[in-house]
């Protein structure tokens, strides 16, 4: 077959690039080429809801704009800072978390890391379930709507089914499709969402927007916080899969000005609507709060309805596509040794009893939403202070991929310093934290006195800055200031097994996880 066919086929296939990392040879691609993923990922709706519950903690309008804006400019920096990481390294995230955790170690945050995705694609993958149910009931009640005009539950079911399966489809086929339909979805969504503003800002009440008080300073860095979880800190393990088949050469400040561009410009923009929105109409509020895109699309006529719900689904899936392909990822950075179409179908089981929960058992999505998002940003920022401290050491050692080999071939099989401050930084994360939701409410706020749950600092979310901050801190204390930090170990590299210039990324492993590894870097 010829060059040009087989060029012509990519993007079509299977991606077999795993967590190993990704040969030389096969890096393609600018800086500029993330700015589609992420811009897709958050050019919708749902940011002008985000905007409404940025709002919603008791900060008036010009609060709201500003707190989200600098929350959502510090979170995405973030999530560019790792991701310069995959060009370095060619590997995803999770798989370069093992040069700080070990390989088994690595295991702990890989895992809260696949919960945190998995929460984030019930959520997507539900609103976008209901958003094409909403559709087809208003325009076909007899047959999809119950008697009050709601969706019936068969319909909310078959669009699931339908989101869930084209999802999967596309995740499985990997990154390189991935990137070439996230171009097209950038434009589409780009251009109706464009087209919703211009109906929502005649919505604006104007001459009501000063009516509401500003907020004291700790509800003030709390819409900062909420923001953050909102965009960015939910993020942080995926940065790098996105960015590994980029040239190793890659500048760092490409990766990272793409990275926050694509990611805060629409949210930023969006964010400022829903403030203004809610602002003038206080209602609104408590309708996004229980249906945060159905409380929107109902200000729409009918016309520009039909064909801005179709996008909104467009949008939604494009999101869960990137996540699910992601959340694949993680599971092998956990060590499942599974294809990734086989965790593609585990990941499926999984969001319908998330999405089981947040249809049918949770009181309100709003509560249950904020309860999560503090959550895993605990986890996840714990997680990423700690490597955006490892980065320093990495790059000592010349982002050397044998870190992320098994113990006796360059890497090891854990490292308590990384994972006793992950241990430290979450517990005091979630015991700072409150929640809304009454279930999750059982795990968090521990370390609050009831005044604490119930007051400003509670609500403010700043057991999440300061979960990051420790973590980080105790790391960086044992690492630097103790000098525990181990150099690559080869005790079970032989003479022979060791290739030109003394690497020894990709021997042969017992792990099954990382297997694979030796096939894809010694072709």
């Amino acid at each position: 077959m010829s060059s040009e066919a087989q060029q012509g086929r990519r993007g079509t296939t299977i991606e077999s690039n795993g967590v190993n990392p990704v040969p030389d040879a096969e890096r393609r691609g600018k800086p500029r080429g993330l700015f589609a993923v992420w811009f897709a990922w958050n050019i919708s709706i749902l940011g002008v809801s985000y905007g409404i519950f940025v709002f919603g903690l008791g900060l008036n309008v010009w609060q709201t704009i500003v707190a989200g804006t600098v929350g959502y400019l510090i979170s995405a920096t973030l999530v560019g800072i790792l991701a310069v990481g995959g060009p370095r390294t060619g590997l995803p995230t999770l798989a370069q978390t093992r040069f700080a955790f070990g390989m088994k170690g690595n295991r702990i945050p890989a895992f809260f890391a696949y919960l945190s995705n998995m929460g984030w694609k019930v959520t997507i993958i539900t609103l976008a379930s209901t958003t094409g149910a909403n559709l087809f009931s208003k325009l076909w009640p007899s047959v999809f709507a119950d008697t009050d005009g709601s969706s019936a539950t068969s319909t909310i079911v078959l669009w699931f089914v339908l989101v869930l399966a084209l999802t999967m489809t596309v995740s499985v086929l990997g990154h390189e499709l991935i990137m070439k339909v996230e171009v097209w979805i950038s434009w589409v969504t780009g251009i109706m969402t464009v087209a919703f503003l211009g109906f929502m800002v005649p919505e604006i009440a104007w001459a009501h927007l000063g009516d509401t008080p500003a907020g004291g300073p700790l509800v003030f860095i709390g819409g900062i916080i909420m923001a953050m979880t909102l965009v960015g800190l939910g993020f942080l393990n995926y940065g790098g899969d996105f960015a590994r088949y980029l040239p190793r050469d890659t500048p760092a400040r490409g990766v990272i000005s793409w990275t926050v561009t694509g990611l805060s410009l629409p949210v930023v923009i969006l964010l400022a609507v829903g403030a203004l929105l809610v602002g003038g109409d206080s209602k609104l509020g408590a309708a996004t709060a229980s249906d945060p895109i159905g409380a929107l699309t109902a200000l729409l006529p009918m016309w520009f309805f039909i064909p801005f719900s179709v996008v909104i689904v467009i949008s939604l899936v494009s999101a869960a596509i990137t996540g699910m392909y992601s959340s694949g990822l993680a599971l092998m950075a956990v060590g499942v040794p599974l294809r990734r179409s086989v965790t593609t179908a585990i990941n499926a089981i999984i969001i319908a009893a998330g999405a089981f929960y947040l249809l049918f058992i949770s009181t309100s999505f709003l509560a249950t939403f904020q309860s999560f998002l503090s959550l895993i940003a605990v986890m996840m920022g714990t997680m990423g202070g700690i490597q955006l401290i490892d980065f320093i050491r990495q790059r000592r050692m010349g982002w050397n991929t044998d870190m992320a080999n098994p113990r006796g071939y360059g890497g090891r099989d854990g490292r308590w310093t990384a994972v006793l401050s992950l241990i430290t930084g979450t517990v005091v994360g979630l015991g700072l934290v409150t929640s809304s939701d009454p279930n999750f409410a059982k795990i968090t706020g521990f370390l609050l006195t009831e005044k604490g749950r119930t007051g400003v600092f509670g609500s403010s979310g700043l057991g999440i800055v300061i979960a990051l901050a420790l973590g980080a801190a105790l790391y960086a204390i044992l690492t630097f200031g103790f000098r525990l930090d181990p150099k690559p170990d080869y005790s079970l590299v032989t003479a022979g097994d060791t290739p030109p210039g003394g690497k020894t990324s990709g021997l042969p492993s017992p792990d099954p996880a990382v297997s694979h590894v030796a096939d894809r870097t010694e072709r």
